[in-house]
């Protein structure tokens, strides 16, 4: 019996790899990275460089490694660093700056549309007194929960920044997102930031990795601290060419995961018992009542759909999900609260 493929609204992490990519995979040259001898990451590290608009880059295996690298070339024991309260860096990464860098983070409220206020950002810098840790670096984050932080917003945001001697960094997990979303360049979308880090594993469907992006001379120091977190890969080049045709193919595509969302969303807002945000790019939030909670969990799950399914759901369009898949996922949810009502 055929049974319908899978679908996944966990996260746009979970895409898998096409039948090109892989084959670029199959035939990618390889060297020793750790040597700095693989052609295919040394070529995936001066294009995403040359794309955003920095004098180099350095692949390392995950988002939360090149984001903690970031922080430890701008930051030495006993310095902080500025972050909203639900930035990924803060919130997600196990506390790897504080554990391994002894740095500390300075989290601050979020407003509602992602951005930390200028107001906040200023007064949260840190006097050069020796009762405080030292403020060094602002960090934000673009996408931030499927929300896009426009230009406006981070000229403003890194002119404060540099203007009290701070550095910027940049998790741009994302960022290709916000820049599409926009209608704008990777390199306007990163402007004013020291750093960034690209990942390559979201939306742009890579099965690992991310760059990190910035001056030559902190991406040196950058190595250092790669090597000692254990990032130092051999035959990279393997994954790095997955990243490359991510780069190359995939950004102008996101397009469609946003008007796929907008779709669901819409959709989903027909249906009563609901609360559903309105996304922006690719990531948005409904409302569950909590009775339904359980039943709706199981109800996907039959219908092979996956998603992390509470009282605030968040659903994540991406490569793998197509517009044939929303229109199955709507009538999904469409059947389940109908039954569901007649059944309370």
């Amino acid at each position: 019996m055929n049974q319908a493929p899978w679908i996944d609204l966990r996260s746009d992490t979970v895409t898998q790899p096409g039948a090109e990519m892989r084959a670029a995979m199959e035939h990618a040259s390889v060297g020793d990275d750790v040597y700095g001898d693989d052609p295919t990451v040394n070529r995936l590290q001066d294009v995403t460089a040359e794309m955003f608009g920095y004098e180099a880059a350095l692949f390392a295996p995950s988002g939360t490694q090149s984001n903690l690298i970031a922080l430890l070339v701008h930051c030495a024991r006993g310095d902080e660093y500025l972050v909203g309260q639900e930035a990924h860096t803060y919130k997600y990464e196990g506390g790897g700056a504080a554990v391994l860098g002894s740095i500390q983070p300075q989290p601050i409220a979020n407003q509602a549309d992602g951005s930390i206020a200028l107001a906040d950002i200023a007064a949260y810098i840190k006097p050069d007194d020796m009762h405080f840790a030292r403020t060094r670096l602002l960090a934000l984050e673009n996408t931030i929960g499927g929300r896009v932080l426009g230009s406006a917003y981070m000229a403003a945001a890194t002119s404060l920044a540099r203007a009290r001697g701070l550095a910027t960094h940049l998790d741009g997990a994302r960022i290709c997102n916000a820049a599409v979303k926009q209608g704008i360049s990777l390199r306007e979308a990163t402007a004013g930031f020291d750093t960034v880090s690209v990942c390559l594993s979201k939306g742009l469907g890579a099965p690992v990795g991310s760059v990190l992006c910035g001056p030559k001379a902190l991406i040196e120091q950058g190595k250092r601290w790669r090597k000692m977190l254990g990032g130092g890969m051999r035959q990279a080049g393997i994954v790095a060419a997955a990243g490359l045709y991510a780069l190359e193919h995939n950004i102008a595509r996101l397009a469609d995961d946003h008007a796929n969302a907008a779709r669901l969303s819409a959709g989903l807002a027909q249906i009563a018992q609901l609360k559903v945000a309105t996304p922006q790019t690719n990531i948005f939030y409904i409302e569950v009542p909590p009775a339904a909670v359980d039943a709706l969990r199981a109800a996907l799950l039959r219908e092979r759909i996956r998603a992390t399914v509470g009282q605030y759901t968040r659903l994540v369009t991406h490569i793998n999900v197509s517009a044939a898949d929303v229109e199955r996922i709507l009538d999904v949810f469409t059947d389940f609260f109908k039954d569901w009502q007649h059944a309370s």
